[in-house]
């Protein structure tokens, strides 16, 4: 008799990753298909997943922003987006009514904070935020074990950030709100502004202190507002040498020794690496199987 599998995807701007297994910690199998547009990219995704025999239920950890409510009539869709094509799709849904299963739907930092919640950097805590530094800027929040959830999902990437004094012209690359930490202190913001990344300028480049300083904003902010134990910082742009200790270094001067139990809160890079998001999504997959959202 074929025993049902748990089946986990994590879908980012630039490739969806697939995986199925008995669990988060027992992936029999893998795989990774491009993004490309919709239709192309989800029936890939959903051939593969007919390859590996019966599902007992799929967990999505997904590119944003995305509609978590599951009173809406937009479920599981992926909203607005800059990414082409993709504005509007119905992601969850398309799994719902291809494979039959039970779908679990989160967005894909929600996904990276479960996973290392439960099997990487944030075992034993109970509060964590996961933020990924990349392409963009997102973030998913763990308080007293449970996703933070409300009208929508925590959008860190979209605070305001205090502007350095010795910074004032260059306007930002967020197409919502120019100088957001997004349009500061992403990826694509480094390359508009220097062009290059953050690892390919020299250490003594004041693009480190100056992204260091923005980011080391947020974690202050997150610790302020939010009393987490943890703040994860994954992404591309984190493996810049050096951004994490001088993140830490100015958050601990921002903090100034005014929050309680300061000596608990601590920045630290993801321990599950780049099987933080899949991780998280097979974590997503075992609840809906369970019958949880």
């Amino acid at each position: 008799m074929t025993v049902a599998r748990l089946g986990a995807i994590e879908a980012g701007g630039t490739k969806f990753v697939l995986a199925a297994g008995d669990g988060p910690t027992a992936i029999a199998a893998s795989h990774t298909i491009p993004t490309t547009t919709p239709e192309e990219t989800l029936s890939q995704a959903l051939a593969w997943f007919q390859d590996q025999g019966p599902l007992q239920g799929l967990g999505i950890a997904s590119f944003g922003p995305v509609e978590l409510d599951r009173g809406s009539s937009e479920w599981g869709h992926i909203l607005k987006t800059p990414k082409p094509g993709w504005s509007h799709c119905d992601l969850a849904g398309y799994f719902v009514r291809h494979l039959s299963v039970p779908v679990g739907f989160e967005t894909d930092v929600n996904g990276a904070a479960l996973g290392e919640h439960g099997f990487g950097a944030g075992q034993g805590v109970a509060s964590l935020t996961y933020v990924t530094v990349g392409t963009g800027i997102g973030g998913g929040a763990i308080s007293n074990g449970r996703l933070v959830h409300g009208a929508g999902h925590p959008e860190l990437g979209h605070i305001y950030s205090r502007r350095d004094a010795d910074d004032r012209d260059f306007a930002g690359t967020c197409p919502f709100h120019g100088d957001c930490l997004e349009g500061l202190a992403s990826g694509p913001a480094i390359l508009a502004r220097w062009g290059a990344t953050l690892s390919e300028l020299p250490q003594d480049h004041a693009a480190h202190n100056l992204v260091a300083g923005y980011l080391a904003q947020m974690c202050h902010t997150v610790f302020a507002s939010m009393a987490v134990e943890t703040i994860v910082l994954g992404g591309g742009v984190m493996k810049a040498p050096g951004l994490l200790e001088r993140v830490v270094r100015q958050a601990r001067e921002l903090g100034a020794g005014y929050l309680p139990k300061s000596e608990v809160r601590r920045i630290v890079p993801p321990s599950l690496g780049d099987r933080a998001g899949i991780t998280g999504a097979m974590l997503i997959a075992q609840r809906a199987a369970a019958g949880g959202s």
